[in-house]
């Protein structure tokens, strides 16, 4: 990546059972350091559909953008990041698959002794976490009241993104940052550290829970800005 001019323009992608405005905090800390910041509302029906809701945001950049994603949004970026806008990928406690992988093929071997993931039997195609769980495993660090919130406003998960497998992962030609979560009970840190390294990524690891990018925005915009900058 050439040491020019940072870029400027940063596109978040959010994951499974939450939207867009959990990056509130992140938007804020970007906006204030003068980057243009565009939130995706991916409706995380299917992989399909949330890389082109993805690629319709790209599409309005004016120049070259760091594309992030976070949990499932890691799978997002890694099949919309080919974009041509898209000039480093970051990934926040993500998914990273690679060709053919999708986020069930990610999860179906667990390491030893990893908390399994609160989630209920798919209904209609469509999956939830236990909302009476889901501080502990999705947002440990966060306040009770927000987490309750957060569990009362999930958005149904399709199964359709889960089993969407990446065509051409972008990680593969464009460089990457990673933020591992070591306190994550969703997805284990040492699959986080094991996909990171696969797609030789940057990275930084923080203590925070899988709602690291709510918990610890400053941790969360500064990799941002380390990839805006090349660094």
């Amino acid at each position: 990546m050439s040491t020019g001019d940072p870029i400027r323009n940063v596109v978040l992608v959010h994951g499974g059972f939450v939207d867009g405005g959990g990056w509130q905090a992140v938007y804020e800390l970007l906006k204030a350091d003068g980057y243009h910041v565009s939130v995706v509302q991916n409706p995380t029906l299917s992989l399909a559909g949330d890389a082109t809701a993805t690629r319709q945001i790209l599409n309005l950049q004016d120049g070259p953008t760091v594309l992030v994603g976070h949990s499932y949004g890691g799978a997002v970026i890694s099949e919309a990041g080919t974009h041509e806008k898209v000039a480093a990928l970051v990934y926040i406690a993500a998914f990273a698959p690679d060709k053919g992988e999708s986020v069930n093929t990610l999860i179906a071997d667990p390491p030893p002794g990893a908390p399994v993931p609160p989630i209920l039997p798919p209904v209609d195609g469509f999956l939830f976490l236990d909302r009476e769980k889901f501080h502990e495993s999705f947002a440990g660090d966060l306040p009770a009241g927000r987490a309750a919130f957060l569990a009362d406003s999930q958005v149904p998960w399709g199964l359709d993104a889960l089993a969407g497998a990446v065509t051409e992962p972008a990680w593969r030609t464009k460089p990457s940052w990673y933020l591992v979560a070591t306190d994550d009970r969703m997805i284990p840190p040492p699959a986080q550290r094991a996909m990171s390294e696969r797609a030789s990524s940057t990275v930084v690891e923080v203590p925070g829970s899988h709602a690291i990018y709510e918990s610890r925005p400053d941790a969360v915009a500064d990799l941002i800005k380390l990839a805006a900058t090349g660094q």
